[in-house]
Order: C-alpha cells, then structure tokens, then sequence
C-alpha cells in the first residue's frame, strides 16, 4: 500500500493494515490534531466503507466512553460512537476463534434494539424510550489497532471506537419490564469475578446514553433506524481475555450471556 500524503488518509490506511495483518500499529494522533474530532470520525469512515464495499452490512452503533473515569483518563468530557457491523456478531455462547483480535478485552453492556427511527426531535429520553423495542444483556469485546492501547481520543474515535466484535441475548426485554438504570452486572471470566457495576455507570443511565447517540449521529445526517441495534456502554471496567477464556455476563432483569474464546493451536 503506498503511503497517502492526505493525513486523514494516511490515518485509515494505517489501522486498515494493523487490522490485516493482525500486527498492532502506533498510534494515528501524530496526523491529527488530538481535538479534532472531525477528522477522526472521517478517519473511521474510511474504514468502515473498506468493509462495506466488501460486503459486510452496517446493523447498529456502539457507544464507547460512558464512563467519567475512563473520560477523564483521556481528557475529554463526551463520549464516542462506532459503527456496529453483521460481521462483527458472535451468537450468544458462542466462540471468538484463534488469532482473530489483537488485544482484546470485554465488558458487559444493555444493548437496545430500535422499533422506530430517531430522526426527530430528540428533546428528551422520553422520545428514545419510546422507540426502543426491549434491551438485551450484552458483552461487547473490544480491540485497539493501535499497539499497548495506546489510544487519545483522536485515536479510539478513528479506530471505530476500538470496536471488535459483540454478543447479544437472545432475549429482547420490554422497557417495561426492566429499567435500563437500575440493572446491576457481574461479569466473570474463567468462573472468577473480574467486573461488577450498575446501569447508572453508563453516563448516568444507558437510556442517556441512546440520546446522546441519537442526536449526535441525527446532526451529523445519519440517524439511528428502525432494527438496528445499539450497544449503549460499559456497566463496569473492561477485563482483558486471553485464548481459551470464557467469559459470563449475568445483568439483573436481562439475564445471563457467554462467550468463549479459542485455545490457540499449537503446533
């Protein structure tokens, strides 16, 4: 691939490589500024049309950054989004096989599936409760192209917000019957403890968290759709996985959903 002299560019083609050839990158700050936010969504989009043009199709968004803590880590007082792809779905206890991340690391989420379009008004949480059809635990399993997760805002936002892969419950939840606030998560990998946290962890509740998107992704002239859906942030800290781990999420009201992630080959 023959180095772009468009920054932006030159930006894509460095983690659409690291992506390729499975081999972590330094990281893309050094050809934007750290704030400017445009370009590291354009940076993004580069990259998510490579996959579409090759076939895959866009199902949903994700959230990153809902949580003050990590916000304040890389220095920015918003959250971020990606987009969520069919390829990057794994079935509920399914596998993550062999080689197929860089670094990963997971954390359990309420995951929202829309019934209608957000495209209005958006003036309150209450015209996003509405058009969600039920919530689903989730387990979103993260990944930085970018090498030791090195990552500034800039970085996580041009890297489709360090997304990788996700798992959804079967189960879709009615809103009313659980209260996306108040859920309370344990995730557990290998049978031991490794997160723990609670709906209001998620930008004070995950519902929040839907507006945020919704309206931020309504001015930029793509909004949320009818059947996507939206993984709406971490309820507690990450943990990384290592080949051959399992990891369990239970979220009160939602239920429980796994993951496995293949022992390597030896040879």
């Amino acid at each position: 691939m023959t180095p772009s002299t468009d920054p932006r560019q030159a930006a894509a083609d460095r983690l659409w490589a690291a992506a390729q050839t499975r081999t972590p990158c330094p990281p893309v700050r050094d050809l934007m500024a750290a704030d400017d936010v445009e370009s590291a969504y354009a940076v993004a989009s580069v990259n998510v049309a490579r996959r579409l043009e090759a076939g895959a199709t866009r199902v949903g968004r994700k959230i990153g950054l809902t949580s003050a803590a990590v916000q304040k880590q890389l220095g920015v007082g918003t959250p971020d989004f990606g987009s969520l792809l069919d390829d990057m779905a794994v079935p509920a206890g399914g596998t993550v096989p062999a080689g197929a991340l860089l670094q990963p690391k997971v954390e359990a989420e309420v995951a929202f599936l829309l019934a209608a379009d957000l495209d209005g008004a958006l003036e309150d949480v209450a015209e996003v409760r509405a058009a969600v059809a039920g919530a689903m635990a989730a387990i979103e399993i993260v990944d930085s192209r970018i090498a030791d997760w090195d990552i500034s805002y800039a970085d996580t936002v041009a890297d489709n917000a360090s997304s990788a892969l996700y798992v959804v419950s079967a189960a879709v939840v009615p809103l009313t019957e659980v209260e996306p606030v108040d859920v309370v998560m344990t995730m557990t990998v290998n049978g031991e403890k490794a997160s723990e946290g609670q709906g209001s962890a998620c930008l004070d509740d995950p519902l929040l968290a839907l507006l945020w998107l919704a309206r931020t992704v309504r001015d930029l002239g793509d909004p949320l759709r009818a059947g996507e859906v939206v993984l709406s942030g971490a309820l507690g800290p990450m943990a990384v996985v290592r080949p051959g781990d399992v990891v369990e999420a239970d979220i009160s009201g939602l239920g429980q959903i796994s993951v496995t992630f293949a022992q390597e080959e030896t040879a």
